[in-house]
């Protein structure tokens, strides 16, 4: 087992990554200051059909809900679904919730604990890569609207965070591409020498993730400067996962890491575009996504001026359009872009007007 720690001056824990990791959940719940009397496992349906949750002691009374997969069970509803449920079954402030699965139960069941009787403490079992490289640490979680990518959330510190490198074996392709994609966004924060992460076996890839968004999220919890450059790639991703939130189908069905991959060769785009960086740099980009199997292209039949007003919603955006964008300096927060000069990379990329 790999323990990174994640030094906050009032929250600190430690991330665990390992194959097994969810069975040290007894164990860790024990030694938290004044243990809890009962746990709620949050968790998707698929995640007990497959049997992951067989044999998951958390060495107190626990009980499990599910939650549907996908963006779609990653809302309001949901959230005053498990608040209710938690409400019926007793759970008191000192009680745990505890989330078992990928990025979005990571976020579904941070956020309930971040409000249920404002605020009760949570752990996550990170199941899948991109919560264990990226979603399941760092407080920040958060709930889809219609119109748009958590845009309702709260930062709240998990107690700890156990990434089980044992369920990754049982992912599809599509999921394993989705974590790659947050993959591929460390790699390029690195600048030179970013190509170093890809040559690790999979137990330090993850702790490697994991140690340098530790790094970024101690020195800036609550995102007020340069926790933002880990949305690098993201402006757009958010924006091309939103088209389906907002027309409530599965146009595009993108999942998290391939609408960031999108997202990370757009940011490489514009930057070029502006001048920013040279073409070198900019085939690095594709290099890092090529060796990790995804496809940063845009897809087709896009409108470039849709899109520019759903990057205008982005969280960083404070009435103007801000990006994270690579340049002489390396990767940094660019505020007050003009509209048309993003319509042009967009359509550069192959968006319609």
């Amino acid at each position: 087992m790999l323990t990174i720690p994640v030094a906050l001056s009032d929250n600190p824990y430690d991330v665990i990554v390992g194959h097994g990791a969810r069975h040290l959940l007894a164990q860790t719940i024990s030694e938290l200051h004044n243990p809890p009397k009962k746990v709620a496992i949050i968790t998707e349906v698929n995640l007990v059909d497959a049997g992951w949750l067989g044999g998951l002691d958390s060495g107190c009374e626990q009980v499990v809900f599910t939650i549907e997969g996908g963006e779609g069970g990653k809302s309001l509803a949901t959230v005053e679904m498990l608040c209710r449920k938690l409400v019926t079954a007793g759970f008191s402030r000192n009680d745990l919730v505890v989330g078992v699965g990928g990025g979005i139960v990571t976020d579904v069941a941070g956020f309930v604990a971040a409000i249920y009787h404002r605020g009760i403490r949570y752990l996550s079992i990170a199941t899948s890569l991109l919560a264990q490289v990226d979603a399941a640490v760092g407080g920040k979680t958060a709930v889809n609207l219609a119109e748009g990518k958590n845009l309702v959330g709260a930062f709240w510190q998990p107690s700890a965070v156990l990434c089980d490198t044992e369920v990754l074996s049982s992912l599809p392709p599509r999921e394993w591409a989705c974590g790659r994609g947050e993959i591929a966004k460390y790699a390029l924060l690195r600048g030179e020498g970013g190509r170093e992460l890809l040559d690790l076996d999979l137990h330090d890839q993850v702790a490697s993730c994991v140690a340098d968004k530790a790094l970024v999220v101690v020195g800036d919890e609550r995102e007020s400067g340069q926790r933002a450059l880990l949305n690098y790639g993201h402006t757009l991703a958010h924006a091309l996962e939103a088209l389906d939130l907002e027309r409530g189908e599965t146009t595009l069905d993108l999942k998290h890491g391939e609408a960031v991959a999108i997202g990370l060769m757009f940011a490489a785009t514009l930057a070029f575009d502006l001048g920013r960086i040279d073409d070198s740099r900019v085939h690095e980009h594709r290099i890092i996504l090529g060796e990790l199997d995804l496809d940063g292209r845009l897809p087709e039949g896009l409108s470039a001026t849709e899109l520019v007003d759903l990057m205008g919603r982005d969280k960083k955006a404070d009435h103007d359009l801000t990006f994270i964008l690579d340049g002489a300096q390396g990767i940094e927060v660019v505020k007050n872009l003009d509209v048309h000069a993003v319509r042009s990379s967009l359509e550069n990329m192959g968006a319609k007007p």
